[in-house]
């Protein structure tokens, strides 16, 4: 862009809006390119409505008419040209620089990795300590601006009600992840927010039982409570969700499962994040992080389909949606469950990410790959613009 010559300014012109994002803008030349909202859709990999959403929002931005419609064709007004003309070589060379700090940076990268081993380091340490680790790597996230945070007790069990609002009523179980020796209500305000926000629905978060002073099946029996105690609250079970990342997603099956052996009404669905479900043979039995679930199982018999997953009935349980990282230590077992669930009839989206963190939805605020795995739980859900995969596994 060449630049102008210095000058009186008789009128100040306004500046970008704060609001606009690099999606309205990709989304717009999609459609200039296309001139066909179908086909950039299509290109996107977003629906229809979704991308018709963000072209308003972009023009309500910068306030004026980008695109003229009719139900026959799509045009560029003056004001769209003008735009495509300073856009595409802005588009472009932020996807250089994506491109080359990705290359020789990597320090998100780096970031979630010296997050991550401050607590897997310290899985050899004392309980406390390891404790302490985890609670402060989720210390390092933030909590969404505008989150509403207040306590309950669900049937018994102190939890969390994390609502994106006042005056929600939870409609999302989350257990959180921690290896089922660790990890806190408190301390998944930041994933929870995240998930609130996402999707526009409260998320109850329980404060379950941890091992080893709770082994099996505690953390089964307060996520049960749990579950009941939102029954109760009269929401019909088919909007309602059971979600869980890491330890959290196993314990989420094994929930499904109990709900099935009870007789008790499924969810309408159920979302896995990087789920840990083979706890009683884990791989790698020398890491530390293999070594907590040994305090979880203690001599409870490894062929009970509720600890061991890989020996379950999972026919009946809802749709799922399960999403892990490419890189992730936990992705074969993961694999395996999503083969077993499909071959037993079960409703299953799978979507992979090019990361190679566990959990890596804990890094929302700086990772991209994590928002955009967000906005796809929101799309598997209902109640997101976009419902496309980031990779079908």
């Amino acid at each position: 862009m060449s630049e102008r010559p210095a000058g009186p300014r008789l009128l100040g012109t306004p500046s970008a809006a704060d609001a606009i994002e690099f999606k309205h803008l990709r989304a717009f030349v999609a459609v200039a390119g296309e001139l066909n909202f179908s086909r950039a859709a299509n290109r996107l990999f977003v629906s229809q409505p979704a991308l018709s959403r963000q072209i308003k929002a972009l023009e309500q931005l910068i306030g004026c008419q980008l695109l003229r419609r009719s139900t026959h064709r799509v045009e560029l007004t003056l004001a769209g040209e003008a735009l495509l003309g300073a856009t595409l070589p802005l588009l472009s060379d932020m996807d250089d620089a994506i491109a080359l700090t990705r290359s020789v940076g990597g320090e998100v990268n780096a970031r979630v990795t010296q997050l991550w081993n401050s607590v897997v380091e310290d899985g050899g340490s004392g309980l406390a300590e390891m404790r302490e680790a985890f609670e402060a790597l989720n210390a390092h996230m933030p909590v969404p601006e505008g989150t509403v945070v207040r306590p309950v007790q669900a049937d018994g069990v102190s939890s969390l009600v994390v609502a994106p609002g006042p005056e929600h009523r939870p409609g999302v179980l989350h257990l959180h992840g921690g290896g089922y020796i660790a990890g806190s209500a408190f301390g998944y305000r930041p994933l929870a927010g995240a998930l609130a926000a996402a999707t526009g629905a409260a998320i109850l978060l329980p404060d379950y039982r941890l091992a080893p002073e709770h082994p099996f099946p505690a953390a089964l029996d307060d996520a049960l409570r749990a579950y009941r105690w939102l029954l109760a609250q009269g929401t019909d079970p088919s909007r309602l969700t059971i979600s869980g990342d890491s330890a959290g997603g196993g314990l989420a099956v094994s929930l499904l499962l109990k709900l099935k052996q009870q007789g008790l009404p499924q969810p309408g669905k159920a979302v896995l994040l990087c789920p840990v479900v083979d706890v009683v043979d884990p791989p790698d039995g020398g890491s530390p992080v293999t070594r907590w679930f040994s305090h979880y199982v203690r001599e409870h018999p490894p062929s009970d389909p509720l600890l061991n997953i890989f020996e379950a009935d999972l026919s009946g349980l809802p749709p799922l949606l399960v999403q892990s990282g490419t890189g992730d230590v936990t992705l074969p077992e993961t694999r395996r469950f999503v083969d077993q669930a499909r071959e037993q009839g079960l409703d299953v989206r799978f979507d992979l990410y090019p990361v190679g963190t566990h959990v890596f939805h804990l890094f929302w605020s700086f990772l991209p790959e994590a928002a955009d795995a967000l906005e796809q739980v929101a799309g598997f859900l209902g109640t997101g613009e976009s419902g496309a995969s980031a990779e079908a596994g």
